[in-house]
């Protein structure tokens, strides 16, 4: 009984320095990790669907993509990016407002109801045990602007916190515990730290030599924390630190979204959260005023049912997007993760969705993603990037996602009679 109390106390000390994966492993019985990268996080970078036209590789060699006019800033970061496309819906009639993008279900959701694969997600990784204070972050201005609705469901369509600000509370307001400064938060996180080496040096006695080993690389990642918190009381290296509170929130709903893409990758370095999505506009709207490339208007009724064929607007909006999907990713790799293991892009999943594949059109014939993953993630990933076109359902794009995280029960989450209810093959990396 005293071993088995021990263990109780040791997890829970570690659970409060965000740093329980160290000793998980040697506390049960020093099991090994399986093989493969699976990211820590997921994000979801959603918007209104594009035309198909402005949006396809110019040309392909192999899976290896020329990237259009309105994609071609992910050529900066194309080592990491899969462009997947030609999937369709399972109601490629349903358009603008319908709930398939995200659930794999169309209007009426069916038996198993409306999830969307973020919250379907978020709850899979409570009920294993990862706790964090918020189990899914939705961020996004304007979500349901004009009469629209966000792309995320929990039986009832959900809303995003619009305000950077109220985001901002949300977030961070209790960050740092009252009539606490950060010297003594640090100073209690090290206590913390120096009770887990004591207890664990009592439980070398009785270890073989191979357990002892081990049980020394799990010190030597707690000395490495102690460091990173040391650096970060001086100001140097990454790890958790939110990001400048805004006095007001802006009125150009845009600019809320990047005070909001801020506020992602805040939460994601001080673990408050493994699920996240910022969501541009709603299905029906988004407004923009980007007057640094000449753009301004209504994305939906002057942007896409308006300019064809060539839609030059939506082409600058598109590329203005894909810029801040690069953006991202350069946020999340500028970011140590806090216990060692690379950036927080290397344990991150960013996929762009959309409501439909040919908004012009109004139909789900073809969905697009965009998939992106840092070295050695769970993409498989090409020097020159990768596109994947698939007749096969949009919706094992999905069940790719909650593959990633370690979800493979599909139970309760989109058609239940979906062909081969399994991930999109030749995603993830073998």
């Amino acid at each position: 009984m005293r071993s088995h109390r021990r263990r109780e106390f040791l997890k829970g000390l570690t659970a409060s320095v965000g740093a329980g994966f160290l000793l998980a492993p040697f506390l049960d019985s020093i099991a090994e990790a399986a093989p493969g990268r699976k990211p820590k996080r997921l994000l979801l970078f959603c918007t209104m669907g594009t035309a198909t036209q402005i949006w396809k590789p110019t040309s392909v060699s192999g899976e290896t993509p020329t990237f259009s006019e309105s994609t071609s800033p992910l050529a900066d970061v194309k080592q990491h990016v899969v462009l997947v496309d030609g999937l369709p819906s399972g109601n490629p009639g349903n358009n603008h407002g319908a709930p398939d993008g995200l659930t794999g279900l169309g209007f009426g959701g069916g038996p198993a109801g409306l999830i969307s694969v973020d919250q379907f997600i978020a709850d899979k990784l409570v009920a294993a045990g990862v706790k964090t204070p918020i189990a899914s972050l939705l961020l996004g201005a304007e979500s349901t602007v004009s009469g629209g609705r966000s792309p995320y469901y929990r039986a009832d369509n959900l809303p995003t916190i619009a305000s950077p600000t109220s985001a901002y509370s949300t977030l961070f307001g209790s960050a740092v515990p009252a009539n606490t400064s950060s010297d003594d938060l640090l100073r209690r996180r090290k206590s913390v730290l120096d009770h887990l080496k004591n207890e664990i040096k009592t439980l070398e006695g009785g270890l073989g030599s191979e357990q002892r080993y081990k049980l020394d690389l799990h010190l030597e990642s707690i000395r490495q924390i102690e460091t990173r918190l040391s650096n970060a009381s001086s100001g140097e290296g990454g790890g958790c630190a939110p990001p400048t509170k805004a006095a007001t929130d802006p009125t150009n709903p845009l600019q809320a979204n990047l005070a909001h893409m801020d506020l992602i990758v805040g939460a994601f370095a001080c673990d408050i959260t493994r699920v996240a999505a910022i969501q541009w506009g709603s299905d029906q709207a988004m407004n923009v005023e980007l007057p640094d490339i000449g753009l301004r208007g209504e994305e939906h009724g002057s942007m896409i049912h308006t300019g064809a064929p060539a839609h030059l607007d939506l082409i600058k909006l598109e590329k203005w997007l894909a810029q801040r999907f690069v953006d991202l990713i350069t946020k999340l790799k500028a970011i140590p993760e806090a216990d060692g293991s690379g950036t927080l892009f290397d344990n991150t999943l960013i996929a762009w969705c959309r409501d439909m594949g040919d908004s012009p059109n109004h139909n789900m014939n073809e969905m697009k993603f965009v998939l992106a993953s840092g070295d050695g993630g769970y993409l498989k990933t090409s020097p020159g990037g990768r596109y994947v076109r698939s007749s096969d359902r949009h919706e094992r794009v999905l069940l790719s996602l909650c593959d990633a995280m370690g979800v493979t029960d599909f139970a309760g989450f989109g058609d239940p009679n979906l062909p081969s209810k399994s991930p999109l093959p030749g995603l993830a990396a073998s």
